[in-house]
């Protein structure tokens, strides 16, 4: 990366998922200061930041040496000295509407005029801790990851009401750039997507059990080895479409009455009405014509082939 285009970041909090980032933007040759309130965790994290590049490189997914990655990130002492020159603060403190509004005024005050101000909140939507008053409230919003972000890329990219569209689609630019995968979710909702994804799923899981249906080993026997599978090759919507002649439309036809009779029991009604089925299926004739259904059913089974033999080799190499 060229001086013109060198990227920084600060990242406020030393803890599991502000090591992560700070892997994140390092191993993209970033530079980083990071900072921890806590005197301990500042000590402590160049020794955790090396042993998470350590076992990235030992599986090939480090470009660079480890001490060459490593160096990229400086602990400092204060939040001032992690911001003061940052294109990107990622904050990752506690869930608390308390300390996020009271570190986002700080941030406000501390950092550059251009920087994006992004929070790592699971649930906690921007709106609840950006005072509206602040003068950076444009450029406030969450940026919420798998964990950990350099091993799931995606990042959640949510404005509060007040986040202006270019510091959005900035904000989406600059963790592409860090190699990660930024989605828009375009209205605030408490969970965002990831976590209401994983909550429905986890919800129901917990009512098998409790219904005496299947055991807990059982549930996550058939994540594991049927759903995640499938699911880390295409999606719910891309699942449902390849496995129906006729794609996702013909889908809901047939197997929708049986969803909402699942759904009934647990006294849902989110009717699949044939508008919002009409929407799905336009956006996913868009992503693929009919035309090409069974050539992305075969893609679909080579990639699974993939994922099977790799975890096939896997297992010979424990044993």
């Amino acid at each position: 990366m060229s001086n013109e285009t060198l990227r920084r970041a600060g990242v406020i909090g030393g803890g599991s998922i502000g090591v992560a980032f700070a892997v994140v933007f390092a191993r993209a040759g970033w530079r980083v200061r990071l900072h921890d309130p806590d005197a301990a965790r500042r000590e402590a994290v160049p020794a955790e930041i090396v042993e998470r590049l350590e076992t990235l490189a030992r599986f090939g997914l480090l470009d660079a040496a480890v001490r060459q990655v490593a160096e990229c990130v400086e602990v400092v002492d204060t939040l001032e000295g992690a911001v003061a020159d940052a294109d990107l603060v990622q904050e990752c403190a506690p869930e608390r509407v308390e300390i996020k509004r009271e570190l986002f005024e700080r941030l406000s005050r501390a950092a550059p005029a251009h920087a994006i101000l992004a929070s790592a909140s699971s649930f906690l939507a921007a709106s609840k801790f950006v005072d509206e008053t602040l003068s950076a409230r444009d450029r406030c919003l969450v940026a919420h990851p798998g964990n950990p972000p350099y091993l799931i890329p995606v990042v959640e990219i949510v404005p509060a009401p007040c986040t202006s569209a270019a510091s959005t689609a900035r904000a989406a630019d600059l963790f592409r750039d860090a190699g990660m995968k930024p989605v828009l979710v375009s209205k605030e909702t408490e969970g965002f997507v990831f976590n209401r994804l994983q909550g429905a799923v986890l919800r129901e899981a917990y009512c098998l059990v409790r219904d005496g249906v299947a055991s807990v080993d059982d549930i996550d026997t058939v994540m594991r080895e049927g759903l995640g599978p499938r699911w880390s090759v295409v999606g719910p919507f891309e699942t449902v479409d390849l496995n129906t002649r006729g794609g996702i439309a013909a889908h809901a036809q047939k197997m929708g009455p049986s969803y909402a009779r699942m759904g009934a029991e647990r006294g849902q009604h989110d009717p699949w009405t044939p508008e919002l089925v009409a929407r799905v299926e336009t956006e996913r004739r868009r992503a693929l014509p009919l035309e090409r259904w069974n050539e992305r059913v075969a893609w679909r089974d080579r990639e699974l082939t993939k994922l099977v033999r790799h975890r096939k080799q896997s297992e010979d190499a424990d044993h």
